[in-house]
């Protein structure tokens, strides 16, 4: 682990282990902040492993009734009814919740990625304050849609902000806010929350992140004029919401997932039909819902990057989940998990019959 955090110029991380529900193993590399160590209960911004924690919450309102995948978002029957006059591709119509969450709502990712691009939507719109998810939607659904829904899978950030909408809808309640109480704390995870943007907000126990040291300072995402450390003003993290926005310690976040797998030990919070929709292999180019990708093996993988952070989530076939995230970022950008993921490989190798028997999801997980 030394050596990764070295070779790789990280400043910090965070590793847990799980087998068969049990965490067996949970600490902390580096520093968290300067002079702080890193630490099993550091938090750590997702990124985009922050859509399968959306993903459980839409089959959570599946499992009670509130809706289905195939509900349409948009149009006279869509759940999402009030935005009818902000598009005129009719197209938009045919999105159902399936499509959004497997990245399928005919979005293409070759354009700007509109959760990426506040500033400019604020010159562009004339904006004085940086769009609330509402403004940002009915701003996008002017324009046409690329493909047909359901046809061509397209990773969308924005389609996730919209399954975020969609669950706000369906509860009548913010996002955060029924998250917490109906998907997150069920699941035994006390300390999730929305990111903040800047350092001076961060959480306690909230590590620093940290750009390669040839980064240069950006705009602030809120048009002000201010520059800023990519990582902290340069993009609205908090405003992705369900896309990419949960904060949360490597521990708590694997016992999220213990509480999505369809194992005995940890009680689930979904059904096993829903586990079962979720994880449930179809080809090599369709997007698993929530998960980036889970193979016929039963191999399941979740991962999230952008500017002071990686993430990485790997549930293997034989019960254990590895997770680790980075508080920096390298030059290899969102590649950077499959270098983590080579690192497992090797440490699973090497280490995985020497793991001890013990579930720290029941005591302090300290080293």
């Amino acid at each position: 682990m030394s050596r990764y955090l070295r070779n790789n110029h990280i400043h910090g991380a965070s590793l847990a282990i799980m087998r068969r529900d049990s965490l067996v193993y949970a600490k902390g590399y580096g520093e968290a902040d300067r002079g702080v160590p890193a630490g099993p209960e550091t938090l750590y911004r997702m990124a985009s492993v922050s859509k399968l924690v959306t993903a459980a919450g839409i089959m959570v309102l599946v499992d009670r009734g509130s809706l289905s995948l195939d509900d349409k978002v948009f149009g006279p029957d869509g759940i999402l009814k009030e935005y009818n006059d902000s598009y005129r591709d009719r197209r938009y119509e045919r999105i159902t919740v399936e499509h959004l969450l497997r990245h399928e709502g005919g979005f293409s990712s070759r354009v700007p990625d509109p959760m990426f691009s506040t500033r400019n939507l604020m010159q562009q719109h004339g904006w004085a304050l940086p769009p609330t998810p509402d403004i940002l939607l009915k701003a996008v659904l002017r324009q046409n849609l690329t493909y047909v829904p359901g046809t061509t899978p397209q990773y969308s950030n924005l389609g996730y902000l919209i399954l975020t909408l969609v669950i706000e809808k369906v509860t009548g309640r913010p996002y955060e806010e029924w998250m917490q109480e109906n998907v997150l704390l069920p699941a035994g995870c006390h300390e999730f929350h929305l990111a903040r943007n800047f350092y001076e907000g961060r959480y306690p126990h909230e590590t620093r992140y940290y750009l390669p040291s040839n980064e240069i300072a950006v705009p602030c995402y809120d048009n002000s004029g201010q520059l800023v450390e990519r990582c902290y003003g340069g993009n609205d993290i908090h405003g992705l919401y369900g896309a990419g926005a949960w904060v949360a310690s490597v521990p708590e976040l694997m016992r999220f997932v213990a509480s999505i797998d369809g194992r005995d030990g940890v009680p689930d919070i979904i059904s096993f039909d829903r586990v079962t929709d979720m994880t449930t292999w179809f080809d090599d180019q369709t997007y698993s819902l929530g998960w980036n990708d889970t193979k016929e093996s039963g191999e399941w993988t979740r991962t999230g990057s952008f500017s002071g952070t990686s993430a990485l989530v790997k549930y293997y076939p034989d019960g254990e989940c590895w997770i680790m995230i980075l508080n920096t970022s390298t030059y290899r950008g969102n590649r950077q998990s499959s270098q983590t993921g080579l690192l497992f490989h090797d440490l699973r190798r090497d280490y995985s019959r020497r793991l001890p028997r013990r579930d720290f999801f029941f005591a302090p997980a300290a080293e």
